[in-house]
Protein backbone atom coordinates (compact mmCIF):
# COMPACT_ATOMS: atom_id res chain seq x y z
CA UNK A 1 0.00 0.00 0.00
CA UNK A 2 1.16 3.87 -0.59
CA UNK A 3 1.22 6.06 1.91
CA UNK A 4 -1.00 9.37 0.80
CA UNK A 5 1.62 12.49 1.72
CA UNK A 6 0.22 15.03 4.10
CA UNK A 7 -0.09 18.70 2.80
CA UNK A 8 2.60 20.81 4.19
CA UNK A 9 1.07 24.01 6.06
CA UNK A 10 1.74 26.03 3.07
CA UNK A 11 -0.58 24.45 0.89
CA UNK A 12 -3.75 24.63 4.15
CA UNK A 13 -5.57 27.56 3.83
CA UNK A 14 -5.58 30.64 6.14
CA UNK A 15 -7.85 31.82 8.91
CA UNK A 16 -8.33 34.78 6.60
CA UNK A 17 -8.93 32.52 3.13
CA UNK A 18 -11.42 30.45 5.25
CA UNK A 19 -13.54 33.92 6.32
CA UNK A 20 -13.84 35.04 3.53
CA UNK A 21 -14.85 32.10 1.36
CA UNK A 22 -17.84 31.05 4.14
CA UNK A 23 -18.84 35.09 4.08
CA UNK A 24 -18.95 34.75 0.06
CA UNK A 25 -20.95 31.59 0.36
CA UNK A 26 -23.19 32.96 2.91
CA UNK A 27 -23.66 36.35 0.58
CA UNK A 28 -24.49 34.03 -2.13
CA UNK A 29 -26.56 31.68 -0.27
CA UNK A 30 -29.09 35.24 0.78
CA UNK A 31 -28.82 36.42 -2.89
CA UNK A 32 -30.34 33.16 -4.02
CA UNK A 33 -32.94 33.53 -1.29
CA UNK A 34 -34.11 37.33 -2.15
CA UNK A 35 -34.27 37.20 -5.75
CA UNK A 36 -35.04 33.44 -6.29
CA UNK A 37 -36.87 32.04 -3.66
CA UNK A 38 -38.89 34.39 -2.00
CA UNK A 39 -40.35 35.76 -5.40
CA UNK A 40 -40.56 31.99 -6.68
CA UNK A 41 -42.53 30.42 -3.92
CA UNK A 42 -43.82 33.35 -1.80
CA UNK A 43 -44.46 36.32 -4.03
CA UNK A 44 -41.88 38.41 -2.16
CA UNK A 45 -39.38 40.39 -4.07
CA UNK A 46 -37.77 43.10 -2.55
CA UNK A 47 -35.33 43.73 -5.12
CA UNK A 48 -37.29 43.58 -8.62
CA UNK A 49 -35.30 40.99 -9.74
CA UNK A 50 -37.54 38.38 -9.34
CA UNK A 51 -40.31 39.79 -11.45
CA UNK A 52 -37.69 41.01 -14.20
CA UNK A 53 -36.84 37.09 -14.29
CA UNK A 54 -40.78 35.72 -14.13
CA UNK A 55 -40.33 34.26 -10.98
CA UNK A 56 -43.28 36.85 -9.38
CA UNK A 57 -45.79 35.47 -11.19
CA UNK A 58 -44.81 31.86 -10.17
CA UNK A 59 -44.71 33.08 -6.40
CA UNK A 60 -48.39 35.18 -7.02
CA UNK A 61 -49.84 31.41 -8.64
CA UNK A 62 -48.45 29.60 -5.78
CA UNK A 63 -50.14 32.30 -3.45
CA UNK A 64 -53.93 32.38 -5.02
CA UNK A 65 -53.63 28.34 -5.22
CA UNK A 66 -53.20 28.34 -1.10
CA UNK A 67 -55.75 30.99 -0.71
CA UNK A 68 -58.02 29.06 -2.69
CA UNK A 69 -57.11 25.80 -0.88
CA UNK A 70 -57.77 27.24 2.48
CA UNK A 71 -61.24 28.56 1.22
CA UNK A 72 -62.32 25.47 0.54
CA UNK A 73 -60.90 23.80 3.43
CA UNK A 74 -62.77 26.11 5.24
CA UNK A 75 -65.92 26.01 3.03
CA UNK A 76 -66.04 22.25 3.48
CA UNK A 77 -65.51 22.65 7.00
CA UNK A 78 -68.62 24.84 7.38
CA UNK A 79 -70.83 22.67 5.16
CA UNK A 80 -69.92 19.67 7.69
CA UNK A 81 -71.35 22.18 10.45
CA UNK A 82 -67.93 22.18 12.22
CA UNK A 83 -67.52 24.83 14.92
CA UNK A 84 -63.98 26.08 13.66
CA UNK A 85 -62.45 29.24 13.83
CA UNK A 86 -59.58 30.39 12.05
CA UNK A 87 -56.77 32.45 12.76
CA UNK A 88 -53.98 33.39 10.54
CA UNK A 89 -50.43 34.57 11.25
CA UNK A 90 -49.09 37.85 8.97
CA UNK A 91 -46.84 37.62 7.24
CA UNK A 92 -43.24 38.25 8.77
CA UNK A 93 -41.05 41.57 7.31
CA UNK A 94 -38.14 39.49 7.65
CA UNK A 95 -36.75 38.29 4.46
CA UNK A 96 -35.71 34.93 6.09
CA UNK A 97 -39.48 34.39 7.26
CA UNK A 98 -42.54 33.24 5.47
CA UNK A 99 -46.34 33.38 5.66
CA UNK A 100 -47.66 30.30 8.48
CA UNK A 101 -51.48 30.02 8.58
CA UNK A 102 -52.67 28.30 11.68
CA UNK A 103 -56.69 27.70 12.47
CA UNK A 104 -57.48 26.75 15.68
CA UNK A 105 -60.66 25.62 17.39
CA UNK A 106 -62.19 28.02 20.25
CA UNK A 107 -64.52 26.77 22.48
CA UNK A 108 -67.75 29.25 22.69
CA UNK A 109 -69.34 29.96 25.55
CA UNK A 110 -72.70 28.49 25.57
CA UNK A 111 -75.29 31.62 26.55
CA UNK A 112 -78.36 31.13 28.28
CA UNK A 113 -81.03 30.49 26.37
CA UNK A 114 -83.65 33.39 26.71
CA UNK A 115 -87.33 32.10 27.29
CA UNK A 116 -89.89 32.99 25.39
CA UNK A 117 -92.71 35.44 27.94
CA UNK A 118 -95.66 34.56 26.12
CA UNK A 119 -97.04 32.15 23.87
CA UNK A 120 -100.54 32.00 22.35
CA UNK A 121 -102.28 29.53 19.92
CA UNK A 122 -105.19 29.44 17.77
CA UNK A 123 -106.97 27.52 15.17
CA UNK A 124 -109.07 29.65 11.95
CA UNK A 125 -111.74 27.94 10.29
CA UNK A 126 -112.08 29.29 6.54
CA UNK A 127 -112.57 33.12 6.31
CA UNK A 128 -112.06 33.24 10.10
CA UNK A 129 -109.95 36.44 11.42
CA UNK A 130 -107.74 37.04 14.80
CA UNK A 131 -106.24 39.92 16.12
CA UNK A 132 -102.99 39.94 19.14
CA UNK A 133 -101.50 42.92 20.23
CA UNK A 134 -98.48 44.17 22.17
CA UNK A 135 -99.31 47.14 24.79
CA UNK A 136 -95.51 49.18 24.19
CA UNK A 137 -93.85 52.43 25.15
CA UNK A 138 -92.27 54.54 22.44
CA UNK A 139 -88.85 53.14 21.73
CA UNK A 140 -89.80 49.48 22.91
CA UNK A 141 -88.53 46.28 20.82
CA UNK A 142 -89.49 42.76 20.85
CA UNK A 143 -89.07 39.63 19.41
CA UNK A 144 -91.82 37.71 17.81
CA UNK A 145 -91.94 34.06 16.11
CA UNK A 146 -95.04 33.00 14.17
CA UNK A 147 -95.56 29.95 13.51
CA UNK A 148 -98.28 28.48 11.20
CA UNK A 149 -99.55 24.57 10.81
CA UNK A 150 -102.14 23.46 8.14
CA UNK A 151 -102.72 25.96 5.24
CA UNK A 152 -101.71 29.67 5.21
CA UNK A 153 -103.05 33.17 6.72
CA UNK A 154 -102.58 36.96 5.50
CA UNK A 155 -101.78 38.94 8.09
CA UNK A 156 -101.06 42.34 8.67
CA UNK A 157 -98.59 43.67 11.30
CA UNK A 158 -99.27 47.38 12.44
CA UNK A 159 -99.27 49.73 15.54
CA UNK A 160 -101.94 52.17 16.07
CA UNK A 161 -102.33 55.06 19.31
CA UNK A 162 -101.50 58.28 20.18
CA UNK A 163 -103.20 59.23 17.59
CA UNK A 164 -100.90 57.63 15.23
CA UNK A 165 -100.79 54.57 13.40
CA UNK A 166 -98.28 52.78 11.31
CA UNK A 167 -97.68 49.54 9.30
CA UNK A 168 -94.85 47.51 9.58
CA UNK A 169 -95.33 44.09 7.68
CA UNK A 170 -97.92 42.60 5.23
CA UNK A 171 -97.96 39.12 4.26
CA UNK A 172 -100.55 37.02 1.84
CA UNK A 173 -100.03 33.21 1.97
CA UNK A 174 -97.46 32.99 5.35
CA UNK A 175 -96.66 29.63 6.65
CA UNK A 176 -93.95 31.17 9.43
CA UNK A 177 -92.50 34.74 10.02
CA UNK A 178 -89.95 35.81 12.66
CA UNK A 179 -88.21 39.36 13.64
CA UNK A 180 -88.89 42.00 15.73
CA UNK A 181 -91.34 45.03 16.52
CA UNK A 182 -89.49 48.41 17.87
CA UNK A 183 -92.70 51.22 19.01
CA UNK A 184 -92.62 54.62 17.35
CA UNK A 185 -95.10 55.80 19.78
CA UNK A 186 -96.80 54.49 22.78
CA UNK A 187 -99.66 52.37 21.63
CA UNK A 188 -100.75 48.78 20.69
CA UNK A 189 -98.55 46.60 18.18
CA UNK A 190 -99.75 43.64 16.55
CA UNK A 191 -101.25 41.63 14.26
CA UNK A 192 -104.17 40.99 12.34
CA UNK A 193 -104.46 37.72 11.08
CA UNK A 194 -107.51 36.22 8.38
CA UNK A 195 -107.27 32.67 6.81
CA UNK A 196 -108.27 32.66 3.32
CA UNK A 197 -107.69 29.41 2.59
CA UNK A 198 -110.45 26.49 2.11
CA UNK A 199 -108.93 24.36 5.30
CA UNK A 200 -108.34 25.65 9.12
CA UNK A 201 -104.86 26.51 9.76
CA UNK A 202 -103.65 26.39 13.46
CA UNK A 203 -101.34 29.92 14.23
CA UNK A 204 -98.76 29.70 17.15
CA UNK A 205 -96.93 33.13 18.39
CA UNK A 206 -94.16 33.30 20.48
CA UNK A 207 -93.00 37.29 22.00
CA UNK A 208 -90.74 38.42 24.36
CA UNK A 209 -88.76 41.88 25.03
CA UNK A 210 -90.07 44.89 25.83
CA UNK A 211 -93.79 45.12 26.18
CA UNK A 212 -96.39 45.91 29.16
CA UNK A 213 -98.93 43.00 27.96
CA UNK A 214 -99.44 40.78 25.21
CA UNK A 215 -103.81 40.41 24.89
CA UNK A 216 -106.61 39.77 22.86
CA UNK A 217 -108.19 42.64 20.35
CA UNK A 218 -110.46 40.69 18.64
Amino acid sequence: MFNAEKPSLNELPTSAQLIRSTAIAAVSAVAILVTVVLPAEYDIDPTGIGGMLGLAEMGEIKSQLAAEAEADRIKALEEQGALVTQEQSSLMNDIFSVFVGAAHAEEVPSEPVQEWRDEITFTLASGESAEWKLVMEEGQTAEFVMLVEGGRVNFDLHGHGSGQSETYEKGRGSTGEEGEITAGFAGQHGWFWRNRDKTAVTVTVRVRGEYAEFKDAS
